[in-house]
């Protein structure tokens, strides 16, 4: 018994909708793989769900923005501005740059050198001796910079340990000056002390003269 046909409409279903558009999307996609190798045939698909999330295809040897750039040259239809085509051209630069410095990078770790010629060999062993000397000449300025610096904390030290013995030698000499006063008041004390003590009564009172 075959399988009954469907009527082709939105399901209303949400987890049903969900399942049929994951199915189909991979029977699409594998549609899509077949004709590409099967008919030499650049291949390109954009499809995205009911919650907005992109999935897409494209033949390996191609890619979408080319697809596109072909559709938009053969079929007279502008898809971008001249604005976004400028913002294209400099990103393809930008790409193109940074394939150059890996390229660039490889060699001077020494990698993939046998398609380089003679004179391009010069150049990178040039650039290499170059890059030597530039960080020696750093490691030289960083050695400076420690060096002075660690002068400059002897120094701070040095003045610091300075006014330390000062401050120690002004607090020793006030506590002598102290220790000082207080043996002299002492020894004035005592002597007050040990002295006789003598004094006489003038008789001021009339009452006390002797009769003359």
């Amino acid at each position: 018994m075959g399988r009954g046909k469907i009527e082709i409409k939105r399901i209303e279903n949400s987890t049903n909708r969900q399942v049929t558009f994951s199915k189909r999307r991979a029977g699409l996609v594998k549609k899509a793989r077949e004709i590409g190798v099967l008919c030499d045939a650049e291949v390109g698909v954009v499809i995205f769900s009911s919650g907005g999330k992109l999935h897409d295809y494209c033949s390996p040897r191609t890619s979408l923005s080319r697809i596109l750039e072909k559709y938009q040259t053969n079929s007279g239809k502008l898809l971008w501005d001249e604005k976004h085509k400028i913002l294209s051209a400099e990103i393809d630069r930008i790409k193109k740059d940074n394939d150059n410095m890996q390229i660039q990078l490889r060699h001077l770790k020494g990698e993939d050198l046998n398609s380089l010629q003679p004179r391009e060999l010069i150049a990178i062993e040039e650039g290499l001796q170059n890059g030597q000397t530039n960080m020696r000449d750093k490691q030289m300025d960083h050695w400076r910079m420690r060096k002075r610096n660690g002068k400059m904390l002897e120094d701070e030290l040095r003045m610091l340990c300075f006014r330390m013995h000062q401050q120690a030698v002004d607090l020793s000499g006030g506590m002598r000056e102290l220790e000082i006063g207080y043996h002299q008041v002492q020894h004035d004390r005592d002597f007050t002390s040990q002295m006789p003590f003598t004094f006489r009564v003038q008789p001021n009172h009339p009452n006390l003269h002797e009769d003359e």
